[in-house]
C-alpha cells in the first residue's frame, strides 16, 4: 500500500445530521450550499458531495427541485468541480423499542428506486450508494439498505451512466459491494468511500482502515474519512495508505478546539496536510480521469 502522491479531496458540504443549530457555517438553503461548494472548490476540493436541506427548517430533505437549484447555481458560476450527489436519503427507520413494528417520527424509508429521482433528473458525475444496513447511533435509529434494494439501485445507476461512490460503513458492506461487482452491477473503476467512526459501524482505528483497504477489489479508487476531531488525522491516514480524502462540515464542525470551521477552511487544512506529506492535490480533471468520469461538459 504505497502512499498516494496525487490526492483527490472531496468536501462533504452539509450532510443530513442535526448540525444546523451547532454552527452558523453549516449551509442550509440551495444558495448557501452552492456558495459553499464554490468556496470548497476554490480552496482545492476536486469533488463536492451534496445533500440538501429544507430551506425553512434546516431539516434533511430529498426534494429533486432543491438538488437542481444547487447544481444549477454551482454550474452558473463556471466553477470546475466534480458533482457528487447523495442518494442515501430515504433509508431512515426509527422504531418504537416497545412496539418494533411501529415507526416513530424521523422515519423516512422508501425503496431503492425512490431514492434516485434527483439522480435520474440531473445525471451527476457521481452519486452515492450506501452499501448496507446499520444501527445508526444510539437509541432506535436504523439505516436500511437491504441487498435487494442495493441490487435494484446499483442496476439503475449503472443504466443511467452515473458513477456510484460505494459508501462503506463496515466490513460486511465492503464484502457485499464486491458481490455487486461480481454480479456485473458495478463498472470499473469502482469508487469506494470508507466511512469510519460512525456509531455503530467501523471504528476510526488505523488497523481497521488498513484491513478494509486490503479487502478492496483490484484497481479500486478509494477515499476515507472519520468524524469529528479525527477528520484531519484521517486525511494523513488515508494518504499514507494510498487513498484519497474527504473533509467538510457533514463530518466535523471544528478547525481546532472551540473554533468553528467553514468548508473552505477544512479543505485548506486538508491541502496543507497533503502537501506537507509530499503529495500533490489532484485537479478536477485529474479526478475525472482516475474515477472514470466523462470530461467536463
Amino acid at each position: 500500500m504505497p502512499m498516494n502522491d496525487s490526492v483527490i479531496i472531496t468536501c462533504a458540504l452539509t450532510g443530513a445530521g442535526d448540525t444546523v443549530g451547532r454552527s452558523p457555517h453549516v449551509p442550509v438553503t440551495p444558495e448557501q450550499i452552492a456558495r459553499s461548494a464554490v468556496e470548497a472548490a476554490e480552496a482545492g476540493a476536486a469533488v463536492v458531495h451534496i445533500h440538501v436541506r429544507d430551506p425553512e427548517t434546516g431539516a434533511p430533505a430529498r426534494d429533486p427541485r432543491l438538488y437542481r437549484e444547487v447544481v444549477e447555481r454551482v454550474k452558473e458560476t463556471g466553477t470546475d468541480v466534480v458533482i457528487n450527489l447523495t442518494a442515501g436519503m430515504g433509508g431512515d427507520l426509527v422504531i418504537d423499542p416497545e412496539h418494533p413494528l411501529t415507526h416513530l417520527p424521523g422515519t423516512d424509508l422508501v425503496s431503492g428506486l425512490d431514492r434516485l429521482p434527483h439522480v435520474e433528473d440531473l445525471l451527476p458525475d457521481i452519486c452515492t450508494l450506501d452499501c448496507g444496513s446499520l444501527n445508526f447511533g444510539d437509541g432506535s435509529n436504523l439505516y436500511v439498505s437491504t441487498p435487494d434494494m442495493l441490487r435494484t439501485g446499483a442496476k439503475r445507476i449503472q443504466e443511467l451512466g452515473v458513477r456510484p461512490e460505494l459508501e462503506i460503513f463496515d466490513t460486511g458492506q465492503l464484502w457485499f459491494a464486491k458481490q455487486l461487482l461480481a454480479e456485473g452491477l458495478l463498472d470499473d473503476p469502482t469508487v469506494f468511500q470508507l466511512c469510519m467512526g460512525i456509531p455503530w459501524g467501523a471504528p476510526a482505528d488505523p488497523g481497521v482502515l488498513a484491513s478494509m483497504v486490503n479487502m478492496l477489489p483490484e484497481g479500486a479508487q478509494w477515499a476515507s474519512f472519520a468524524l469529528g476531531r479525527m477528520q484531519m488525522p484521517w486525511v494523513a491516514q488515508s494518504i499514507l495508505l494510498g487513498g484519497n480524502v474527504r473533509v467538510g462540515l457533514e463530518d466535523n464542525l471544528y478547525l481546532s478546539r472551540g473554533v468553528k470551521a467553514t468548508n473552505g477552511q477544512l479543505v485548506e487544512r486538508a491541502v496543507q496536510i497533503t502537501e506537507l506529506l509530499g503529495a500533490k492535490v489532484a485537479t478536477p480533471d485529474e479526478a475525472r480521469q482516475r474515477l472514470g468520469l466523462k470530461p467536463r461538459a
